[in-house]
C-alpha cells in the first residue's frame, strides 16, 4: 500500500508516471526541419490574435464601441493584470497536470483553443445595450485567461523538445520568425479590413492633420450612424477571419510535434512543492535580471504598438498609411530574425541584445521630430529590427537560465512551468499597467471620444509615448540586463555540466529498469 500511494503521489504531480517516455538518446535529440515548423506555427496563433489587439483595441474601443478613455484604460490595465495573475496560477496546474499520451503540456493548448476563439469574437462585438464597460472588461479577461493557458504551456513546451542547447535556439529561431510573421499576418489582416473605419473619408474635408486652434478643445465632428455601423461590421469579420487562422495553426502545432520527457530528471525521489520551487525560483540571480531587463524593454514596445495608430491617426499626416508602415515594421522584423539569430551564434546572446535594442531608440525620437511619411519608412524598417531582437533574445535567454538553474539546484525538477508563467506574468503585468497608465493620460489631456481630430494636448501626450517614454524604459532595461551574468563562456560550462548530467540520468535509468527486470 505504501509502495501504491508513492506511485499515485507522484502521478498526480505529473513527474512520475509510469506511462512516461523513454529519455531522449542523442539522435532522438536531433531535431527535424518539420517538427521545428510545426512548433513554430504553434506559436502563430496567440500572436495573430495578439498583434490585432495590440494596435487597434485601444482605438476600437475609443471610435467604435465609444466607451470613455477612463473605462478605457481600466478595461486594458485590467485585463492585462488578470492576464498576469492567472499566468502563476497555469504555471502551477501545469505542474500537476499528469502525463497523457500526447504529453503533458499539449492537452492544454489543444483544449483551450476553441474557447479562446470564441472569447476573442466576441471581445471585438459592440453589445446593443448599456453596460459595455463590463462586457469589454468581462471578455477581456476572459480572453486573457485563455490565451495564458494555451501561451504558458506552449512556451515551456521548448524545454521539452530537445536537451541539445542549439537544437533548442535553433526551434526557438524558428518560433520566433514564425511570432514575428504571426504578427504581420495579424497587423495585415486586421489592418485591411478595419481600414476603412479609421481612413477619415466621413469626416469632412478640413486639415486634419493638424491640430485645432488652442482655444478649441477639438474638431466638433463624430462619426456618423451609418459609419459606425460599418466600422462595427469590419471589426467582427476581422475577428472571425483571425479565429479560424487560430484554430488552424494549433492543428497543425498538434499533429506535427511530440512532447518529450525531462532528459534531466531523477528516476526517483519526491518532486519539490510548487511554493518551495517557485522561491528557488525567485532567488536564481539570472532570472531575475533576465525577467527585469526584458519587463522594461516590452513595455517599451507595448507603449509604441498600443500608441502607433492614434499617433498616425491625431498626431502626424499619416492616417491613410498606417497600415502599410505598420506591415513595414513587422516584415523588417520578420526578415531579421534569422539574421540575429547568426549574430549571437557569433557574438553573443547579451551582445544581441545591446546592439538590437539600442538601434530603436534614435529612430523613435526621430519619427516624432520629423513626421513625415519618408522618415516615418525609414523609421518603420530600422525599429524592425529592434522588434526581432526583443522577440527573439529573452525566450532564447529563458532555456539558458533554466540550465543554469538545473545546475545550482540538481535535486530540485519540474518547474520550468514556473519559469515560463512568472516571465510572462511579470510582463504582462508591466505592459498592462503601462497601458493602463497610457490611456489614463489621454483622459488627462482631454480625448475625445469619437471626434474626428484632438486637441494639442492629446497630440504633445501622444508625442511623448511614442518618443520620450520607450526611449526610457528601454535604458532602464539595458541598464538591468549589465547584471546579467550568463556569459558565452558559462552557457559552454552549463552545456558541458549538462551533458555530463543527462549521461548520468540515463545510466540511472538503464540500472533501475534492470533492476526492475530482475525483480
Amino acid at each position: 500500500m505504501v509502495t501504491g500511494e508513492k506511485l499515485a503521489s507522484g502521478s498526480s504531480d505529473g513527474l512520475l508516471n509510469v506511462g512516461h517516455p523513454t529519455r531522449q538518446t542523442d539522435v532522438e535529440q536531433h531535431l527535424s526541419v518539420c517538427s521545428k515548423i510545426c512548433f513554430a506555427i504553434g506559436g502563430a496563433p496567440s500572436q495573430i490574435a495578439g498583434s490585432a489587439t495590440a494596435f487597434f483595441l485601444q482605438i476600437y474601443l475609443l471610435n467604435v464601441a465609444q466607451i470613455s478613455p477612463f473605462q478605457a484604460s481600466v478595461v486594458l490595465f485590467v485585463g492585462k493584470a488578470w492576464g498576469a495573475v492567472t499566468d502563476p496560477l497555469v504555471g502551477f496546474f501545469i505542474t500537476k497536470s499528469p502525463w497523457t499520451r500526447i504529453g503533458r503540456l499539449m492537452p492544454w493548448m489543444v483544449g483551450c483553443a476553441p474557447f479562446v476563439v470564441v472569447s476573442y469574437f466576441y471581445l471585438w462585438f459592440v453589445p446593443p445595450f448599456s453596460g459595455k464597460f463590463i462586457w469589454y472588461l468581462s471578455f477581456y479577461c476572459l480572453y486573457q485567461t485563455l490565451i495564458t493557458c494555451s501561451h504558458v504551456p506552449y512556451s515551456a513546451l521548448t524545454m521539452f523538445l530537445s536537451s541539445d542547447q542549439r537544437e533548442r535556439d535553433s526551434a526557438t529561431a524558428y518560433r520566433m520568425t514564425m511570432e514575428v510573421l504571426g504578427t504581420l499576418v495579424g497587423a495585415a489582416v486586421q489592418g485591411q479590413i478595419v481600414a476603412s473605419a479609421h481612413t477619415m473619408k466621413h469626416c469632412s474635408a478640413l486639415n486634419l492633420s493638424a491640430p485645432p486652434p488652442e482655444n478649441s478643445s477639438s474638431a466638433h465632428i463624430t462619426l456618423v450612424p451609418d459609419y459606425l455601423s460599418h466600422a462595427k461590421e469590419v471589426y467582427m469579420i476581422a475577428a472571425g477571419v483571425i479565429g479560424g487562422m487560430f484554430l488552424l495553426c494549433t492543428l497543425v502545432m498538434f499533429l506535427g510535434v511530440r512532447e518529450k520527457d525531462d532528459p534531466y530528471a531523477p528516476c526517483s525521489g519526491k518532486p519539490v512543492p510548487f511554493h518551495r520551487g517557485f522561491l528557488l525560483v525567485m532567488r536564481h540571480w539570472p532570472y531575475l535580471t533576465l525577467t527585469g531587463a526584458f519587463l522594461f524593454i516590452s513595455v517599451a514596445v507595448q507603449l509604441v504598438q498600443s500608441n502607433f495608430v492614434l499617433f498616425c491617426t491625431y498626431a502626424v499626416d499619416l492616417r491613410d498609411h498606417f497600415q502599410y508602415i505598420v506591415l513595414t515594421i513587422l516584415m523588417s522584423a520578420a526578415a531579421s530574425i534569422p539574421l540575429w539569430q547568426r549574430f549571437l551564434a557569433r557574438f553573443g546572446k547579451k551582445t544581441a541584445a545591446y546592439c538590437g535594442i539600442t538601434w530603436m531608440m534614435p529612430f523613435t525620437i526621430l519619427l516624432v521630430c520629423i513626421p513625415n511619411l519618408t522618415m516615418a519608412y525609414v523609421v518603420a524598417v530600422a525599429s524592425g529590427l529592434s522588434v526581432a531582437a526583443s522577440l527573439l533574445l529573452p525566450w532564447s535567454m529563458l532555456p539558458d537560465v533554466v540550465d543554469d538553474f538545473r545546475l545550482a539546484n540538481p535535486d530540485s525538477r519540474g518547474h520550468e512551468a514556473i519559469f515560463y508563467s512568472f516571465y510572462i506574468f511579470f510582463t504582462k503585468f508591466a505592459s498592462g499597467i503601462s497601458l493602463g497608465v497610457s490611456t489614463l493620460c489621454l483622459q488627462f489631456a482631454g480625448y475625445d471620444t469619437g471626434a474626428c481630430q484632438q486637441p494639442r494636448p492629446v497630440v504633445y501626450t501622444l508625442n511623448l509615448l511614442i518618443g520620450a517614454a520607450p526611449v526610457a524604459f528601454i535604458l532602464t532595461g539595458l541598464t538591468i540586463l549589465l547584471l546579467y551574468p550568463i556569459t558565452e563562456q558559462v552557457r559552454q560550462k552549463n552545456k558541458l555540466a549538462l551533458d555530463q548530467l543527462r549521461k548520468q540520468g540515463c545510466s540511472t535509468g538503464s540500472e533501475t529498469d534492470g533492476l526492475g527486470g530482475n525483480v
